[in-house]
């Protein structure tokens, strides 16, 4: 059985019935003060404490100036003092999510619970548990079961318990639509699991704004590219040596543009390939292997030149063989868009382990003469 529920829901105004029959509502987001404390291994700025349920004249001085919140505002979050009323702030655009999509998968007996946000250890068990019981007791899943999948499809900052937002310490003033966040988040959930066992569809709810084309961005764009005369993109500045042993770092220094040019997406900025028996060459690593990295460096901004370091951790059991590294990208000329580039370093060979210092000796000094000049790829 396969089976998934997806919906959108306005998290700033969920009206529910708790156990003890008190009706109860969540809020517009806020973020407390003690968020702005920081954690024990993460702690805040200035005077900041975690843990505090009251105000301070001066950041509420400071603070009414982005926002200042409603009575009903300040009244919903309570006990939590309001630093920043990120929910009723709707320039540029909201700085807070108010609609977040909950969604439910089934893999047999396996729930997948994606969860919007980070729950704390008592939230997340308390959500399981209540999930738990409707698929074993309703859905008659006996071997249910339920696994949360926090920060999933969009985030909106920590979910405390009741008691723990009583504290107000970080998770909790990060708790952002006040002390009733997890019982709305636990009663959406829980009516999605009753329509999954039932085999009944959700609506979908409304969609969150698109706020792509209105996002502000206060990083410059690439005016353009370029490297020494003399040489191009791609180029090796500090080249692969002639031979390494299995086990060894492999390092070459390249030419390079702004990665912002052309992200490479489903292509990649370097590919380690190894010599075949037909004298082609064949891809053995990408930038998305593990043994691979590619770190760029602005090296004169004014000029627009960067290099790339692209480094390849051999193994200890690598295949030997004859070995070179590509390096590919896009550079920006002044006033065009951006073209392609790639290079590659020169051939160099990987040797086992058992090899003597002799024979290691013996290739450099053979090869040595050999007229290792770069040739840019068609």
């Amino acid at each position: 059985m396969i089976d998934f529920r997806h919906q959108f829901v306005d998290m700033s105004k969920q009206e529910l019935k708790l156990e003890t029959g008190e009706m109860v509502k969540t809020c517009p987001a806020a973020m407390g003060y003690s968020f702005a404390a920081g954690t024990t291994d993460g702690p805040g700025d200035f005077d900041f404490t975690q843990g505090t349920n009251s105000t301070n004249k001066f950041w509420s001085f400071v603070s009414q100036f982005i926002s200042k919140p409603s009575p009903q505002q300040v009244d919903c979050q309570k006990p939590k003092p309001i630093l920043l009323n990120t929910g009723e702030v709707n320039f540029p655009y909201a700085w807070q999510p108010s609609i977040i999509p909950i969604q439910l998968l089934r893999v047999g007996q396996l729930v997948i619970t994606s969860l919007p946000g980070e729950f704390t250890t008592m939230s997340g068990r308390r959500v399981r548990n209540a999930l738990t019981k409707i698929f074993k007791e309703d859905g008659k899943i006996a071997n249910a079961t339920v696994v949360l999948a926090g920060l999933s499809n969009a985030y909106a900052d920590y979910i405390a318990t009741f008691e723990e937002y009583q504290k107000q310490r970080y998770e909790a003033a990060s708790t952002i639509y006040g002390p009733h966040t997890l019982s709305a988040y636990i009663n959406l959930f829980s009516k999605m699991a009753t329509m999954m066992v039932q085999g009944k569809p959700v609506a979908a709810g409304t969609a969150p704004p698109d706020l792509l084309s209105k996002q502000l961005s206060f990083v410059l764009p690439v005016v353009m590219d370029s490297v020494p005369v003399g040489t191009e993109f791609g180029q090796p500045i500090t080249d692969a040596q002639m031979v390494y042993k299995q086990g060894d770092l492999v390092t070459v220094t390249f030419n390079s543009a702004d990665p912002r040019n052309n992200l490479m997406t489903m292509n990649s900025f370097l590919a380690v390939e190894k010599r075949s028996s037909d004298g082609s060459w064949e891809v053995v690593y990408t930038d998305s292997h593990w043994v691979t990295k590619f770190e760029w460096t602005r090296t004169e901004t004014l000029l627009g030149r960067s290099s790339a370091v692209i480094s390849w951790q051999t193994g200890s059991d690598e295949p030997v063989g004859m070995y070179r590294v590509r390096h590919s990208g896009y550079h920006k000329p002044l006033f065009e868009d951006p073209q392609p580039f790639t290079g590659v370093s020169r051939t160099f060979k990987v040797v086992g382990k058992s090899k003597s210092y002799k024979s290691y000796i013996n290739f450099v000094h053979k090869n040595q003469n050999r007229v290792m000049a770069y040739q840019p790829l068609e």
